[in-house]
């Protein structure tokens, strides 16, 4: 899985904050899993970026995320939680997925099974690793900036 980093037991995270990652502020749109795929990011305020993602498969709502990058003890945290479209959760009632930050170069962060990269100003790539029935495979997002709504 080239575009991942997995963090290593007992490895320190990197010293980063939200700098690192404020390039991801936006409208982004894609395709992935069949359908669309849109990611909106805030920008960094109170000390965390605040996301929201949406599959869209033949005209319906297929599932949402809602994801933080946060600032936490002098790094970088990237946590998610999925929705079903009647926003149910997945995860039980205090339960989310959570990625510590491995690696920072400018324009690419990885976080443990997560890779989210700046590949000019109006594309970004997301690179997850996804595990089903046991098997780790590794999932790409290729978006494009949603400019005037389109």
């Amino acid at each position: 899985m080239p575009d991942l980093k997995f963090a290593k037991e007992g490895e320190k995270a990197p010293a980063a904050d939200l700098s690192a990652v404020a390039w991801l502020q936006g409208h982004w749109r894609g395709e992935a899993f069949g359908g669309v795929t849109e990611e909106v990011w805030s920008a960094p305020l109170g000390g965390s970026m605040m996301g929201a993602f949406k599959l869209v498969v033949n005209g319906e709502v297929q599932l949402y995320e809602l994801e933080t990058i946060s600032e936490e003890a002098g790094s970088l945290v990237f946590r998610l939680r999925h929705f079903h479209s009647d926003l149910k959760g997945w995860e039980e009632k205090d339960e989310f997925v959570a990625f510590n930050l491995v690696q920072v170069e400018p324009g690419k962060v990885w976080f443990d099974g997560l890779t989210v990269e700046r590949v000019s100003d109006n594309d970004i790539r997301i690179t997850v690793a996804i595990e089903n029935d046991g098997k780790v495979r590794e999932e790409r997002f290729d978006y494009q900036r949603v400019l005037n709504g389109h």
